[in-house]
């Protein structure tokens, strides 16, 4: 059997300590089951410390910068690893930071497939037919709010949301993802298809996402879950939905 290696990149705040962990477990369990497709993966950094609108301003400042960097490790796809950023900037910016990160790429001389993990959550909510969806996040409520308000402008309704209030990005990464086991128990779910166990890729939650389906009864998906789906379609390989199925074995 011939094995094909995948580079994989990522745009990721400084502060950033779960999307460096969350994609490889993700992506390195579906290489266990198929290893035919090896990866390997690889980051640029952005700085930023608090999840505050003005912050993110600055950071997304420094996307183009990091694109050319992953451009001279030639990476097969390449994504930013901070939702809240874009979503954050109104309705529909992921598509114009694809665009703006894609054509930095292609100066720098990359052919890389260029996405972004706000762009994923949506696309992986659509391919679940999600059409009522409840979710968790980290973000203060006014973050909180435009994240409601992005979804639903991509005609997928948010019927409950909780928000935990958190600004220090650093201990965004530090809260457990078992808590969230505890946390899901406050969601109102009864006229949700799909629920969103972490909008946010700093906020762990691939350890829960398996109970958490067992548990509700409903498809369960994460922001990460469905950036490392869309890293998988973008590069032609097969894979499940991006609910708890593509998480068996990664957590």
């Amino acid at each position: 059997m011939t094995t094909t290696t995948y580079r994989i990149g990522q745009i990721v705040p400084s502060s950033n300590t779960t999307m460096e962990t969350e994609i490889p477990a993700l992506l390195r369990a579906r290489q266990a089951r198929r290893p035919e497709a090896a990866f390997t993966f690889h980051s640029s950094r952005m700085r930023m410390h608090t999840v505050e609108k003005a912050e993110l301003v600055r950071m997304n400042a420094q996307a183009l910068r990091c694109a050319a960097e992953l451009a001279d490790a030639r990476v097969d796809v390449m994504s930013t690893a901070c939702l809240v950023a874009l979503m954050a900037m109104g309705p529909g910016h992921h598509r114009t930071a694809e665009r703006e990160i894609e054509a930095a790429a292609r100066e720098a001389g990359s052919q890389a497939q260029v996405m972004t993990s706000a762009g994923a959550l949506v696309d992986g909510l659509k391919a679940l037919g999600a059409r009522r969806v409840a979710m968790m996040m980290p973000y203060t409520d006014a973050l909180a709010q435009a994240v409601v308000s992005y979804i639903e402008a991509e005609h997928i309704e948010v019927v409950h949301w909780l928000n935990f209030s958190i600004a220090d990005n650093l201990a965004v990464g530090r809260r457990p993802a078992a808590r969230l086991l505890e946390d899901a128990a406050r969601l109102d779910l009864s006229r949700a298809d799909v629920v969103v166990a972490s909008a946010c890729v700093q906020m762990p939650s691939l350890a829960a996402l398996q109970p958490l389906q067992e548990r509700l009864g409903l498809p369960v998906t994460s922001t990460a879950a469905c950036t490392a789906w869309q890293m998988l379609t973008r590069l032609g390989l097969e894979t499940p939905l991006p609910d708890a199925r593509l998480c068996e074995g990664a957590a």
